[in-house]
């Protein structure tokens, strides 16, 4: 049997993990006006769970990160859902801080695996002109789950307490496993039910590096360390990641706080800013895939949709910090998550154009445990500057902006680290295949 687009079945999959990976997450905080209620517990709890969710989050990025190297995509993915899906579980039984502190950080590590894995596929299924797209798919299944889980949980909540609902939805990454298992039987070099137009598509279009990685070992996390351009990215990902979490975090908190949001109220109102992240995703992916096809080179075409989406954040900020009614605070937050991940869609396809495919995960990992330091940091600074005001939580993110900007032009010209892109074999097989 033979699947015509087969690396599009394998992105949609990876994507529904990614919904399952936010709706899981989510619960927590959707619920937590009820939760802290019956457990007795505050916003300084709170953030000592971000806490304990975040420093194991780090741990699993770079530990999946080298994971998915050795054992592979495939394998890679069903260990980590099955760790978070058990973990979310038996979020039902919990008592109290203590308890609930270790299952967070059990199911931040499974969740983490998720992302250098997504990387990694990215690597191994597209043709580097297809990646910022491919990484915008994976990425707008976060803000698919985020959308998704407000009004999920809040409809599970109100039917069968919040018990039930994490019981509910562990559930849903096992069910996943199944298609995954089916359908990702190998890479696409070894996969029986590619075809062979595709085979060689995919094979044209990656970067000599990737070629030439059969016997590769990968590098280690020191080589990679001595590398400018892993800076490049481990440093724009720590500075622009927390922006991102702020909102995941804390938006229910906010709403809460700020206008008197009940979880019933939440549901109906904190869906709305994935919508604008799912829309930039997508948008910044097929910005660079059009540049590429246009003919400009990687350079331009990845830093050209960062800048955008930069420019799109920090005005949005400032203008959110200042925000009078709920419905202009979560259009304005919209706009912000649109340019986050119009950029960011772009910064994770960075490893897979430095490195070989041995190699990616761990660097996507690193520069993963990284964005999770510059989240803890951001997570125990909000408590302290929200006591009168959220004015100072938007200035923040604000600040963020220029520096991530500026540390992905630490990578220098991307153009050094590939081959010529697009190659008029290649584009005679796209038009072939697609």
């Amino acid at each position: 049997m033979k699947i015509k687009g087969l690396r599009w079945w394998i992105t949609g999959l990876v994507s529904f993990a990614t919904i399952i990976n936010y709706i899981d997450r989510n619960a927590l905080a959707i619920m937590w006006p009820t939760v802290s209620k019956d457990l007795g517990m505050t916003k300084d709890d709170y953030a000592l769970l971000i806490t304990a969710f975040m420093i194991f989050y780090a741990l699993g990025q770079s530990v999946f990160g080298k994971l998915f190297d050795k054992i592979g995509t495939r394998m890679g993915f069903v260990t980590s859902i099955l760790i978070w899906s058990i973990s979310i579980g038996f979020h039902s039984v919990v008592k109290g801080i203590t308890g609930l502190s270790i299952l967070r950080g059990t199911l931040a590590f499974g969740e983490a695996g998720n992302w250098p894995g997504a990387t990694k596929a990215n690597a191994e299924w597209f043709p580097q002109k297809e990646r910022a797209t491919a990484q915008g798919l994976f990425n707008a299944g976060a803000s698919a789950g985020a959308v998704i889980s407000a009004p999920l949980i809040a409809i599970l909540f109100g039917v069968f307490g919040w018990r039930n609902t994490f019981l509910f939805v562990s559930v849903l990454g096992a069910l996943w496993m199944i298609p995954w298992l089916i359908f990702y039987k190998a890479a696409p070099k070894k996969h029986p039910w590619i075809t062979q137009k595709e085979k060689e598509y995919i094979l044209s279009g990656q970067i000599e590096n990737e070629k030439l990685a059969e016997d590769d070992k990968g590098m280690t996390w020191l080589e990679l360390f001595k590398m400018r351009k892993s800076w490049s990215v481990i440093l724009s990902r720590f500075f622009l990641d927390p922006i991102w979490w702020l909102f995941v975090s804390w938006l229910p908190i906010y709403l809460a706080d700020q206008f008197g949001f009940n979880v019933k109220e939440i549901g109906m109102f904190a869906w709305v800013p994935y919508v604008g992240a799912a829309v930039g995703s997508v948008s910044g992916g097929l910005l660079a895939g059009k540049l590429l096809r246009a003919g400009r080179d990687i350079n331009f075409a990845r830093k050209l949709p960062i800048v955008i989406g930069g420019a799109i954040m920090l005005p949005s900020l400032l203008a959110t910090a200042y925000a009078s009614t709920p419905l202009s605070a979560v259009l304005l937050i919209a706009l912000i998550l649109f340019g986050f991940q119009f950029a960011i869609s772009n910064i994770q396809t960075l490893p897979s154009d430095f490195l070989s495919g041995k190699s990616v995960g761990s660097l996507a990992g690193l520069s993963g445990s990284a964005a999770v330091i510059g989240v803890l940091i951001t997570t125990w600074i909000v408590p302290v500057i929200t006591k009168d005001s959220y004015v100072p939580f938007f200035i923040l993110g604000a600040v963020l902006v220029p520096l991530g900007l500026f540390s992905v032009f630490l990578s220098g010209d991307l153009n050094a680290q590939k081959e010529k892109q697009t190659s008029e074999k290649e584009t005679a097989l796209e038009a072939e295949i697609d």
